[in-house]
């Protein structure tokens, strides 16, 4: 075989590949900014529709990763790689890594889980997985809560799914619940009377549902009251502060007790 024999095969050998390989370049560049523009347009068009924002940027990252990798096949396919073998070591790559990665899958499972139903959203005041604040952010894998001491909690969506969630502000109203103490020798009607005389001239209480007093118990020292006004949700922790200290000090205007427990001791001294 001669140099000229040579050099033609590896000329029709470059012109041939290199022209796939050009292809396959193209194909996955072009790829990658599609996938970019379809995902971004996905996104503009959830977000007009009202859908929670951390379920937009899901379906976003996924529509891009899913096209990526479409695109990605397509190149590999141009340059002759057999890519049902390619997809099907994939696979069996990915189905041991999710051995490997149980724990991390199902806080993903949970976080999409999150997403679809959002037993709450971002800004709620919750109590799920161990924490107790307000929600910052939802993520695939963990949920964002500040507390309200100004921590940032990071709690396994897997632990919240698996857990009770109690969302205080998934509603429009709450009803502030105080449980107050009398005097057995004080008048429940006059108590009663203060109570709902408070209420009715505090704006922020709402009078449907109308606010309401009963005994809720004899306790050992104290007649209990339970004061069980309706307010709108971002009012509650407001309401609640101040009906404690105004209750307090109207009831000493008119001299009723809250009585606190007291014991007595009896001192027997024995004659010498």
């Amino acid at each position: 075989m001669n140099i000229q024999v040579i050099g033609e095969q590896i000329s029709q050998f470059v012109t041939s590949y290199g022209l796939n390989l050009l292809g396959a370049i193209l194909i996955f560049v072009v790829g990658r900014w599609v996938s970019r523009r379809i995902s971004l347009l996905i996104e503009k068009l959830l977000s007009k529709s009202r859908i929670e924002k951390t379920l937009v940027r899901f379906i976003r990252n996924i529509s891009y990763y899913g096209l990526f990798i479409f695109f990605t096949i397509a190149a590999l396919s141009k340059l002759g790689i057999q890519t049902a073998s390619f997809i099907a070591v994939l696979g069996a790559a990915g189905l041991a890594v999710g051995f490997a990665l149980q724990g991390s899958l199902s806080n993903f499972a949970s976080g999409v889980l999150l997403i679809l139903f959002h037993p709450f959203k971002i800004g709620d005041h919750v109590e799920a997985g161990g924490a107790n604040g307000i929600v910052e952010e939802i993520q695939i894998f963990r949920t964002v809560i500040i507390s309200f001491d100004n921590k940032r909690i990071f709690v396994p969506n897997s632990k919240i799914m698996s857990d009770k969630i109690t969302n205080h502000t998934a509603e429009d109203i709450r009803r502030v619940d105080l449980l107050l103490g009398i005097g057995y020798d004080d008048d429940i009607r006059k108590a009663r009377e203060i109570l709902l005389d408070i209420f009715q001239h505090d704006d922020r209480i709402l009078k449907d549902p109308a606010p309401k007093v009963i005994v809720k118990e004899l306790g050992d020292s104290s007649v209990n009251l339970s004061a069980r006004p309706y307010v709108n949700t971002e009012d509650y922790w407001g309401v609640y502060f101040d009906m404690l200290e105004t209750v307090k000090l109207r009831f000493d205007d008119a001299g009723i007790n809250i009585p606190y427990p007291q014991r007595d001791i009896h001192m027997i001294s024995e004659a010498d």
